[in-house]
């Protein structure tokens, strides 16, 4: 893709600055106390059916003031366990050796307060505020926060902590007001959650790898890199007019986040007049809508496959851990010393301080450390909070040009691809995220060590700094030319794949490979989406004439198909008709028959009463499970699959079952033993094996080749039932922007509240469980119009 850029060498200050910040003072919380309510702030709430809040001010900081008293009627509980992550204080009250409340990346609270602490203490938030917008937050969104912390605060002092409605909270010592710098904080940890955020134990082990006592780890070479946490996955369509029986721009939003913690979504409507007019979701202690839709425009994210990070390989110096080598030049290691107050089982607190290690990149890593290199780490990420104006703007835009441009002015999305349509009918996607400046020449010749997972670059030379484009708001990332867009007027689609097979009718190529590969197999969750557009296209679904209204592209999302069972029920068949009787793992001789007899008569979906998909579910899992012989050496993998993957054919293969494989035959016996030993059902259903809380959820797993995924806790009790729904659909947004309003369905499949005792703590789940959706109010007379309308006003 041709553009005009300078390529030059970052320079080691200007790294430090992006990436070296990621390890921060934050601003002094007294003196954010001078935000209070006292006439400052005014705004309405008012609810509609599921509690769904509707905000209205006159400006940001009214409206922030509303949005943190709504949420925390809601949430409170929540977000106050959260504060004492971010401000790396939950050892002092929980112990060191409990796990965090991170529902994406728990890790012990030691380790997790250290983390934050180091954060605290590099002064990245600080310096990130001191900038002017678009590098810093505009007044517009600082106003949006102070007055979100003001309004959650007027909820607490009003209710009290003993009087809190949650008993999950309800009189804890540990809960009390918010400051700006907890909701700075939440925010510039999101923006690391595919970078930083899932180093934590890496990075808060390092003082222990500095004095050479933390445990070796890795192969021969000590070298293994430390484990990544996958940020969570969703779907998106963006359906442009001739896609559409109407001709009208459609969005289908289906993010796949966690289901506790921190990482929900809350829906919202925020409005201040002729400013602003958006609702969706929005992430917890975020002041602002992430997915969602105005009167023309609707947008919604996807989890890029682009690298947030490159790890480099340090050369130390013979004879020293804390001094490597740049240029064939020492450098000595930065020292930061981090204290953390940890409570004992006794309840008696103290200090316990550790020395941690930085470098010109970033953190140095415990993993990986030895006596002649380390690891060090370089987040993208590291010091943006851009990101949070750009959703401002894009909640703002009245059409898809005017959304890029808030893409284009801002540069900051932290981990997400976009899709987007808007009421001309045109459809939207960009890898418009932060991407760390290594064209494919630079990776291959800076290549330190090979790693499928991430890249790990020479960092004893300045030539493998990252480079930089003339048209990027910042140096070290690549600019708006080099990223993966394409507009269309029939659609555009994402399910976590890369950019390559956004539209099958013109593939994307020639980004950098950072971005994504290209030529590679598609996930089955990726082909199933694609099929599905492809057969709502052509009318071959059963769902009436060709293409899509909003009811259909409601019942296309939420179909419960099962792809793994459409491509190897028909040989699984033919093996079950061979071969009655399979041996187990263990030698043990199994009778399949009744079993397969349920798999030939199951509806091959995901619903609650699918008799034979949890059987199914087992039998696949184990198709993708470590194979061992009996004497416990493992066996050499072989793909079961009769036709392996053709770039030629990406939407085809791989498919069929090679059932001369013995792996399928094992697992096979293996999934009907476990059923009959423990006198499970055959026919099991999703109903009865999968819950959230008391309500039974439908949905298969991603590996299956389930659209509108669900994911467990872990694996099929003796009992027949999955840990409790932990990941998954979690805010399905379906949108058709005509000319007289968007008409939206939506429906929150945790419901609007954490709190156990709250009218709304499972009645959208419920729904979800019934397949039902919630028909949105977004106009002044739709709201209006609701029966059991009540309105809190603010002042």
């Amino acid at each position: 893709m041709p553009r005009s850029h300078v390529r030059r060498p970052l320079a080691a200050p200007l790294v430090a600055a992006l990436v070296g910040a990621l390890l921060v003072v934050a601003p002094a919380r007294a003196a954010e106390g001078r935000h209070t309510s006292q006439g400052r702030y005014a705004a309405d709430i008012r609810r509609t059916e599921y509690g769904i809040p509707h905000i209205s001010a006159k400006d940001h900081g009214g409206l922030g003031y509303g949005y943190g008293y709504a949420f925390a009627q809601d949430n409170l509980c929540v977000m106050a366990s959260w504060v004492l992550t971010l401000r790396g204080e939950r050892s002092r009250h929980f112990g060191a050796e409990a796990m965090s409340d991170d529902a994406v990346d728990p890790v012990p609270n030691l380790a997790g307060d250290v983390y934050y602490k180091s954060v605290q203490a590099s002064g990245v938030l600080r310096r990130v505020l001191a900038r002017p917008a678009p590098y810093g937050p505009s007044a517009e969104l600082r106003a949006l926060v102070d007055g979100y912390v003001a309004g959650f605060n007027r909820y607490l002092n009003d209710t009290g902590v003993a009087r809190l409605p949650d008993p999950a909270c309800r009189g804890k010592e540990w809960v009390g007001p918010i400051t700006a710098t907890d909701v700075w904080m939440n925010l510039l940890d999101l923006g690391r959650l595919a970078g930083g955020s899932s180093f934590k134990e890496a990075i808060a082990a390092s003082g222990q790898a500095r004095e050479g006592a933390g445990e070796r780890t890795g192969g021969p070479d000590g070298q293994a890199p430390p484990k990544t946490v996958t940020a969570p996955g969703s779907n998106a369509y963006a359906i442009g007019r001739e896609a559409t029986r109407d001709g009208h721009g459609m969005l289908l939003a289906d993010p796949h986040f966690p289901w506790n913690g921190s990482r929900r979504f809350y829906q919202v409507h925020l409005t201040i007049p002729g400013v602003l007019d958006v609702s969706g979701g929005s992430l917890y202690g975020t002041p602002m809508v992430q997915i969602g839709h105005n009167a023309s425009v609707a947008w919604t994210h996807t989890v890029s496959h682009a690298q947030r990070f490159t790890l480099y390989r340090l050369k130390l110096v013979p004879g020293t851990r804390t001094t490597y080598l740049v240029d064939g030049r020492p450098e000595p290691m930065g020292r930061q010393e981090v204290s953390v107050t940890v409570k004992n089982a006794h309840g008696v607190t103290s200090a316990v301080t550790t020395t941690l290690s930085t470098s010109r990149y970033g953190p140095v890593l415990a993993t990986g450390w030895t006596e002649e290199t380390a690891l060090a780490l370089a987040d993208v990420n590291a010091a943006n909070l851009r990101f949070a104006d750009e959703w401002l703007a894009m909640g703002a835009a009245r059409d898809l040009p005017a959304l890029r441009r808030a893409q284009d002015t801002y540069q900051g999305m932290p981990f997400v691809y976009t899709l987007a349509a808007d009421a001309g009918g045109q459809a939207y996607f960009a890898d418009a995220s932060v991407v760390p400046h290594v064209t494919d020449e630079q990776a291959e010749r800076c290549r330190a060590q090979d790693d499928p997972e991430m890249l790990i670059l020479d960092g004893s030379t300045s030539a493998c700094l990252w480079g930089e484009d003339a048209e990027a708001i910042e140096p070290g990332i690549f600019g708006p030319a080099a990223q993966p867009r394409l507009m269309r007027a029939d659609y555009v689609t994402n399910a976590n794949a890369g950019p390559w097979l956004t539209n099958p009718e013109a593939p994307l190529t020639g980004y950098p490979r950072i971005f994504g590969s290209v030529g590679t197999e598609r996930d089955l969750r990726t082909r199933v989406g694609l099929d599905m557009i492809a057969k709502r296209l052509s009318g071959d679904d059963g769902l009436g004439a060709p293409g899509f209204t909003l009811e259909t592209l409601q019942r296309t999302a939420t179909g419960k198909r099962n792809l793994s069972a459409e491509l190897l029920r028909p040989d699984v068949r033919a093996l079950c008709r061979a071969r009655p009787v399979m041996t187990a793992g263990d030698g043990e001789r199994v009778d399949v028959r009744r079993a397969c007899a349920t798999l030939a008569a199951w509806d091959g979906r995901a619903r609650l009463g699918s008799r034979g998909a949890i059987l199914w579910r087992e039998f696949f899992l184990g198709l993708n499970r470590p194979q061992r012989r009996p004497d416990g050496t493992p066996v050499p993998p072989k793909s079961w699959w009769k036709v392996p993957f053709d770039p030629g054919r990406p939407l085809t293969t791989p498919r069929g079952l090679d059932i001369a494989n013995p792996v399928v035959r094992v697992a096979l016996a293996d999934a009907v033993r476990f059923f009959t030993a423990h006198d499970l059902p055959l026919t099991l259903p999703p109903g009865q094996a999968q819950r959230y809380g008391d309500v039974p959820v439908p949905g298969c797993t991603e590996g299956e080749g389930c659209f509108d995924r669900i994911r467990t806790g872990g694996p099929l009790s003796e009992r027949g039932r999955y840990p409790d729904v932990n990941t998954g659909s979690s805010f399905l947004m379906a949108v058709e922007l005509t000319p007289a309003g968007p008409r939206t369905r939506t429906v929150l499949t945790y419901s609007l509240s954490a709190n156990s005792a709250s009218p709304h703590h499972a009645d959208q789940t419920e729904l979800f469980s019934r397949g039902g959706w919630v028909t949105e109010r977004f106009t002044e007379a739709e709201i209006r119009a609701c029966p059991r309308l009540s309105t809190t006003p603010l002042r």
